[in-house]
């Protein structure tokens, strides 16, 4: 995996930790599934570019 999907994956349970949301308010808030986007904080997955410009946007 890239240095910068690690970077993503804990800026996304950072931004979680900081506002106290649940992975099914964020991913409900990033119209996305709570299993993709467990998929995408535990790294089995890398995001689309799509999906990396939504959370980046969203959580910075």
């Amino acid at each position: 995996m890239s240095d910068h999907f690690s970077t993503l994956a804990e800026e996304i349970i950072d931004f979680q930790k900081k506002h106290e949301l649940a992975d099914t308010q964020l991913a409900f808030n990033l119209h996305m599934s709570v299993e993709r986007l467990h998929d995408i904080k535990s790294m089995e997955v890398k995001p689309t570019a799509e999906e990396t410009a939504n959370i980046t946007s969203y959580v910075r």
